[in-house]
């Protein structure tokens, strides 16, 4: 992208202020919870530590993608790009890395949820060849 643009692993809880700000900013497609607080992250991040990528431009964080890995499968939780920096290629490079990261720690197959109504998002992946899949999605909070 440009050479003023750093991607690097998320530094927890230093960072964590500053992506939560952009988790909050960057529209409905992010709908945070408690899994999103401080704690929480901290757990996330000690045990993925290398999926958690956030970019840097000007020692400012303007976008950041929090993937898991359970063995398995991988996951996008949240990937948010700063209005300002979209349309810039910026989202693609933050999945490519992840998705880099995944295949070096043997991951075939991964999956992210979108809400219906978020249209843009949806597009941005499909054109990243993901895959509309029929699922019946459940939770239940401990």
């Amino acid at each position: 992208m440009r050479s003023s643009l750093l991607i690097r692993k998320a530094v927890i809880p230093e960072d964590y202020l500053d992506i939560l700000q952009l988790w909050e900013t960057a529209g409905s497609g992010i709908q945070l919870s408690n899994s999103d607080s401080i704690d929480e992250i901290t757990k996330k991040q000690f045990r993925d530590p290398e999926l958690f990528l956030v970019a840097e431009s000007n020692n400012r964080i303007v976008g950041a993608v929090l993937g898991g890995f359970d063995g398995r499968r991988g996951i996008v939780y949240h990937l948010a790009v700063r209005e300002e920096y979209r349309d810039r290629g910026l989202g693609e490079e933050l999945m490519v890395e992840l998705e880099r990261i995944w295949k070096n720690l043997g991951c075939i197959r991964s999956y992210l949820l979108i809400t219906s109504e978020n249209h843009e998002a949806r597009q941005f992946y499909e054109k990243r060849n993901w895959k509309k899949q029929d699922l019946l999605v459940m939770a239940k909070d401990l």
